[in-house]
C-alpha cells in the first residue's frame, strides 16, 4: 500500500493543479464581481467537488482507458506527473488551461512510447467534444442571457431584491458547477490509476458504502479541494475579470452555462437516451471547464455586440489549450524513458 500511495502522489499533485486551475471556472466570475467572497465560494466548491467525484466521477473514466490503458503503477505515476507539470508551467504564467487536454496528451505519450496504437475513434470522439464544448456553452449562455435580460426588464423587484436573488443564484451555480467538475474531471486526476487500484471497499455503518474505486476518486477530489484553497486566486483574476466586463447577472449565467455543459458530457444516462432515440450521442468524456466558461463568456460578448471582448486574452488562452497537451505529450515520453531506463520500473504490463 505504501508503494501505491507513493506512486499516487503524482495524481494528488495533478488534483491540486485541477483545483488551482479550474476553480476559477466554477466561481471565478462570482468572486470577480464581488458577489461571493473567495472563502465562501471555495468552501462550497470543495464540498460539492468531492460529492461529484464520489457519486459520478467514474462515468468518464471509461473513455480515457479506451484511449490508452495505462496498466502499471510507475507508468501511471509518470503520465499523471507529466500532465501536472504541464499545467503547473501554464499556471505560473497565469493562464487557465485544460486539465483534460493535458492528461490526454500524456496518455498519447504513453501510447507512443510503448508502441501502442491510439484508438482513433476514441480520440476523434474526445477531439469533437472539445470542439463542441465551448460552442454548446456559448449557445446556452446566449439563450440564458436574452431570457434573463427579458425577465429582469419586466421584473418589478427592487434592486436590493435583484441583488439578493443573483447572490442566491451564485451559491446554487457554484455548488452545481463544483459537482459537475468533480463528476467530469476527477477522471483526469486518478483515471490512469483505476486499473491498478489497491484500495478496498469501505462501509460507514449501514448507510454509506464506497467501492475501492470510489475511495480513489475521493482522495483525488480532496487533492482538488486543497488546490482550490491554496492557489486559485491568481487564475481567478484572469477568468473572473479579464476577458469581459461582467455584471452580476452575466457572471451567474456564465457559471450556470459551463456547469450544464459539464453535466451533459458526464451523463451516461443522457448518452444512452440519445442513442435510443437514434440521435447522435454526447459521450461521457472529460471536457474542459476552461473551454466551457470561455465559450460562455464569448457567447455573451457576441450577443452584446462583441466590442467588449478582449480578443488578445482569448487568443492567449487558446494558445495555452494547444500548448499544454503538446507539452504533456513530450514530458510523458521523457518521464517514461527515465522511469524505465534509469529507475528500472516497468511502464507496460504484458498481460
Amino acid at each position: 500500500m505504501f508503494e501505491y500511495l507513493l506512486f499516487l502522489s503524482s495524481a494528488l499533485f495533478l488534483g491540486w493543479s485541477l483545483g488551482a486551475n479550474d476553480s476559477a471556472n466554477i466561481f471565478g466570475t462570482a468572486v470577480g464581481t464581488k458577489m461571493l467572497r473567495f472563502t465562501t465560494a471555495a468552501t462550497i466548491a470543495s464540498i460539492f467537488v468531492i460529492l461529484g467525484a464520489v457519486v459520478s466521477g467514474q462515468n468518464t473514466t471509461e473513455t480515457l482507458n479506451a484511449l490508452g490503458g495505462v496498466n502499471t503503477l510507475p507508468a501511471a505515476f509518470a503520465v499523471s506527473l507529466s500532465a501536472a507539470l504541464a499545467v503547473r508551467v501554464m499556471l505560473k504564467s497565469g493562464i487557465s488551461v485544460s486539465i483534460s487536454q493535458t492528461i490526454v496528451g500524456a496518455i498519447i505519450g504513453w501510447n507512443v512510447y510503448n508502441h501502442q496504437e491510439t484508438d482513433s475513434q476514441t480520440l476523434i470522439n474526445i477531439l469533437s467534444c472539445w470542439v463542441m464544448c465551448p460552442i454548446i456553452s456559448g449557445l446556452i449562455a446566449t439563450a440564458l442571457y436574452f431570457t434573463v435580460k427579458k425577465i429582469l426588464h419586466h421584473s418589478k423587484l427592487h434592486i436590493l431584491w435583484q441583488d439578493f436573488t443573483v447572490r442566491l443564484g451564485m451559491i446554487f451555480t457554484t455548488a452545481l458547477g463544483a459537482y459537475a467538475l468533480g463528476a467530469n474531471n476527477t477522471a483526469d486526476v486518478v483515471g490512469v490509476f483505476v486499473q491498478s487500484c489497491a484500495f478496498q471497499d469501505i462501509n460507514f455503518g449501514n448507510l454509506i458504502h464506497l467501492s475501492g474505486i470510489q475511495v480513489l476518486f475521493l482522495i483525488g477530489a480532496i487533492a482538488v479541494s486543497v488546490g482550490v484553497f491554496t492557489y486559485s486566486q491568481k487564475v481567478i483574476k484572469t477568468v473572473g475579470k479579464g476577458v469581459l466586463t461582467f455584471s452580476p447577472a452575466v457572471a451567474w449565467i456564465v457559471i450556470l452555462s459551463q456547469s450544464l455543459v459539464l453535466i451533459l458530457f458526464s451523463s451516461k444516462g443522457l448518452e444512452n437516451f440519445l442513442v435510443s432515440l437514434g440521435l447522435p450521442p454526447l459521450p461521457a468524456v472529460p471536457v474542459s471547464s476552461t473551454q466551457a466558461v470561455i465559450g460562455a463568456i464569448v457567447g455573451i460578448g457576441l450577443a452584446k455586440g462583441g466590442k467588449e471582448i478582449k480578443w488578445s486574452l482569448v487568443l492567449k488562452l487558446v494558445c495555452g489549450w494547444i500548448t499544454s497537451p503538446l507539452m504533456a505529450f513530450v514530458l510523458s515520453y521523457i518521464s517514461l524513458s527515465f522511469m524505465e531506463n534509469v529507475f528500472k520500473q516497468p511502464v507496460i504490463s504484458p498481460f
